[in-house]
This record gives structure tokens, C-alpha cells and sequence, in this order.
């Protein structure tokens, strides 16, 4: 009988069952910890992806700061563009006062400046000022060198095209900052039709539209009386054109107005998100203190945007990718 060990006995048989099964079971651990890391990364990747609202307001309906952060952390930015109200004063342009505050009790940029030093990471401000205001150009410039991005919203009863508007853009062209307006017939901004020779006046200056006349506009049978027009679109309106045919032109989709011309005609607005996928940016300006649910215009927006943007791509740049290359982010 050989003393040697039999390597065909039942015991290294089992040896061999056992090892080849903790080999398959680690070779199993090994591919789906191969599989798992990519996807979880994937999936990582998906949930940070940086978000950007360019449109929301301090002292907005009286809302303190506090529950602005709140709103912006639940809806989501990963950066929130603050966009203060101007001096109140009693001209004109704020219809004797009675539309200090951007006609909805918002702050002044001092209030956005502080909320930003406050949060750097979270908060980038606009500088404004009533255009006509005394110390419009010295205001303006103050908050500018203090770091503004931008001026706005603009929401005055001015005429486009008036001298305290160019004295305006002067400054946004020295600064090299976009100017947001809100266009709306019979209140703010006035001349729509005429602001394809502002954009050709100052060809460097980046210009933002938005509010109601802009975005009823995007039709080409716009009735400018309506504030929020239903029915299906006709391509080559006032804003549609503008947004094609200068490089200088750009349209904040925020507020229930960019809603509005997203969600009357779905149709139509696959193909004008795929048209101007370079030149339109995610705004909210919601006054809510939720930042979610069918109460939030910005998470209404979110929604919307990515439910009917026809790519991936293309809702990137809406999210991130044209507020980012625009503002030098």
C-alpha cells in the first residue's frame, strides 16, 4: 500500500469541489465589484451633476434669507444667481414707487452682496439700480467691482432704447457682465420690436430676456396684450428671431411665463430647445419656501426642461453648460 497521499480520494475530491467554488464565488466578487464601482460612479457622477438657477430674488413676497437657502438646497442648484431690486425711490421708471422692489417686495443689492459673502459657494449676485436714479452709474459701479456677475433684472417702466437704458449698458460693456430684462408690455421695457438695433449698438454686450412679453413673443402671431398665451406656436416671432439672429441675445427660461411658452405648445418647444440649445439658461424666480412640488415654479421648470429637451446634451446645456460659459464660471 503506497504511504503517499492518493490525490483521487473522496477528502481532496471535496478539497477540490471546495476550492473551485470559493474561486468562482471570489472570481463572481471580483466582476461585480468590477461592474458595481463603474456604475456607482455612473451614478455619483449623475446625481452631483452641477446645476445652475440664474434667476432667483432676496426679501422676494418678504421671504428672508434663511428660507431662501432652504428653498435652493431642496430644489437643487448646485450655484443660485441672486438678483436684487434697485433704491426705492419715486419716479417714472417705478411707477411713482408703487413698483420699488421689482413690484414684489424684493431687496436691494446690498442684501445680495451680503448674502453671498455669506455663502460663496452657493450664492453669485447681480448688481441693480433704478436706471434714472441719480447715483444709477456710481451704484452700479460700486457693486460691480465688489464682484456682481451681472445687472438685473431690469424691470422698469423705460423704454429699451431710452438714455438712462444706454448709459446702462455702457456700464455692462466697461464690466463685461450681461444685463437681465424683463420684458412686459404696458409696464417694463418697453420696445420689444426695437431690440434688434440695441443688440446691434452694442454687438459686445450679452443680453438675457424674460418675463412675459418676451417669451409670448416666441410666437410669430403674438398678440402682445396677452400676458400668457395658449395654443400652438408659430415659429419666427419677435424673441424667436432675436434668440437666432444675434450672438448677443440669450433667454432666461424662469418664472411662469418661461413655463408658459415650455408647456402651451410641447411640440413646438422640442424643436425651440433644440434650436437655441446654446443660448437658453435654467431660471426659477420662485417665491415658494418649499423648493418642491407642484407649489415650485423652479422645480415645475427642472421637470419640464427634462422632460422636453430631446437630449441629454442639450439639457446639460440648459442646466449648466450656457449659464456656466456665459457668466465664466
Amino acid at each position: 500500500m503506497n504511504g503517499g497521499t492518493n490525490d483521487r480520494s473522496p477528502f481532496n475530491d471535496m478539497n477540490l469541489e471546495t476550492n473551485r467554488r470559493r474561486f468562482l464565488a471570489a472570481s463572481g466578487s471580483a466582476l461585480a465589484g468590477a461592474c458595481l464601482a463603474p456604475c456607482q460612479s455612473l451614478a455619483a457622477k449623475e446625481a452631483a451633476e452641477p446645476f445652475i438657477d440664474i434667476h432667483q430674488h432676496p426679501g422676494f413676497k418678504g421671504r428672508p434669507d434663511d428660507k431662501v437657502l432652504a428653498h435652493q438646497r431642496r430644489m437643487g442648484p448646485t450655484l443660485s444667481f441672486i438678483l436684487p431690486a434697485g433704491t426705492p425711490v419715486n419716479l417714472p421708471s417705478t411707477h411713482n414707487g408703487k413698483k420699488n422692489g421689482l413690484a414684489a417686495g424684493c431687496s436691494t443689492v446690498e442684501a445680495a452682496y451680503q448674502l453671498a459673502q455669506a455663502h460663496p459657494k452657493e450664492i453669485r449676485f447681480f448688481a441693480n439700480e433704478v436706471p434714472d436714479h441719480p447715483d444709477a452709474k456710481k451704484n452700479l459701479e460700486k457693486y460691480l467691482k465688489l464682484g456682481a456677475i451681472g445687472i438685473g433684472e431690469q424691470k422698469f417702466n423705460l423704454a429699451i432704447d431710452s438714455k438712462p437704458m444706454f448709459q446702462l449698458y455702457e456700464i455692462a460693456r466697461e464690466f463685461n457682465v450681461p444685463v437681465l430684462l424683463h420684458f412686459q408690455t404696458g409696464s417694463y421695457n418697453h420696445g420689444i420690436e426695437r431690440m434688434h438695433q440695441v443688440l446691434e449698438k452694442y454687438p459686445t454686450v450679452n443680453f438675457i430676456g424674460h418675463a412675459q412679453t418676451f417669451w409670448g413673443h416666441i410666437d410669430k402671431k403674438h398678440d402682445p396684450k396677452a400676458m400668457y398665451p395658449t395654443g400652438k406656436v408659430t415659429p419666427g416671432g419677435v424673441s424667436d428671431r432675436l434668440l437666432a439672429d444675434y450672438p448677443n441675445m440669450y433667454g432666461d427660461h424662469a418664472a411662469g411665463s418661461g413655463l408658459n411658452a415650455l408647456l402651451r405648445d410641447e411640440e413646438h418647444a422640442i424643436g425651440f430647445l433644440e434650436r437655441h440649445q446654446d443660448k437658453l439658461m435654467f431660471g426659477s424666480d420662485c417665491y415658494d419656501t418649499v423648493g418642491a412640488g407642484p407649489g415650485c415654479r423652479g422645480a415645475n421648470m427642472r421637470k419640464a426642461l427634462t422632460r422636453l429637451a430631446p437630449t441629454k446634451a442639450v439639457l446639460r446645456k440648459l442646466l449648466y453648460g450656457n449659464a456656466a460659459r456665459l457668466f465664466r464660471i
